[in-house]
């Protein structure tokens, strides 16, 4: 399987990968929650993300991504700047998939054969 590094969606999960892994000592020093749990909430949502960017050339790839934003949003629960930066890679990652559906509209219906209108 071969990935596709020119996806922006592609592009918006590895840093949120690393920021989900950079979550974990925030959550443990900062919040004073558990290690085994940070790390275990922290970690699963960085494997989400990692499985999401893995298979973004499927649909399922897209709803695992959509899990992961959630998944970010969800970490504020237990640290709240995760609320602020999970809300940046939501939007971020709505914007691209929303401006990626247009790009791949207007060139299925491009009368040059598929060009960029």
């Amino acid at each position: 399987m071969s990935l596709n590094l020119v996806n922006p969606d592609f592009g918006i999960m590895v840093p949120q990968l690393i920021v989900f892994g950079l979550a974990i000592p925030v959550m443990i020093f900062v919040s004073n929650v558990p290690a085994a749990a940070a790390a275990g909430v922290a970690g699963a949502a960085a494997v989400l993300a990692l499985v999401a960017a893995g298979l973004l050339r499927s649909r399922i790839g897209y709803v695992l991504g959509w899990l992961a934003q959630l998944a970010g949003l969800a970490l504020g629960l237990l640290t709240r700047s995760m609320f602020l930066v999970g809300a940046i890679f939501a939007g971020v990652w709505e914007l691209a998939f929303v401006l990626g559906k247009r790009l791949d509209s207007g060139m299925e219906t491009s009368p040059d054969g598929g060009d960029i209108p």
